[in-house]
């Protein structure tokens, strides 16, 4: 089943907290996803049971949550989409990095993988062409200048 039918983007945002939470502490705790995303207990418990019951996480009050394999993989999707987007904001516009964070962690679910993928290589080649990168920002300057 396709990410956009499958998951709202809250829900990926809860399976991304998860991840990150987890590669930070070793394990993911319920009060940690609600502390990191700033919502309630409750929330997330409702939360995790609909990731639970899509066979995404791995989930028991009190328990530890652990991501099954379908979960990582999505997870790992959300945090790429993310990672690409705030690349391009701050490495290629200038981004600052709280704003370029708050714009990729909006704009990351709706991104689709045919748009990641070459976006990713622009930022990638920007990145090997320093001299591309200023050219750019020269062009910028020179326009809001003018």
């Amino acid at each position: 089943m396709e990410r956009a039918t499958r998951l709202s983007a809250s829900l990926e945002d809860y399976l991304e907290a998860i991840f990150h939470i987890a590669a930070e502490n070793q394990v993911a705790r319920a009060k940690d996803v609600a502390r990191r995303l700033g919502v309630t207990r409750s929330s997330v418990t409702v939360a995790l049971r609909a990731l639970a019951e899509r066979d995404l996480i791995n989930y028991a009050p009190y328990e530890v949550v652990t991501l099954t394999a379908e979960g990582k993989r999505i997870s790992e999707d959300v945090v790429q989409r993310h990672k690409t987007l705030q690349d391009f904001f701050v490495k290629v516009l200038s981004v600052g990095s709280s704003l370029a964070d708050k714009a990729a962690c909006d704009m990351e679910h709706t991104l689709p993988g045919e748009i990641l993928e070459p976006l990713t290589e622009f930022v990638d080649f920007v990145e090997r062409c320093p001299q591309c990168l200023e050219e750019y920002r020269h062009e910028q300057a020179h326009k809001k200048g003018a």
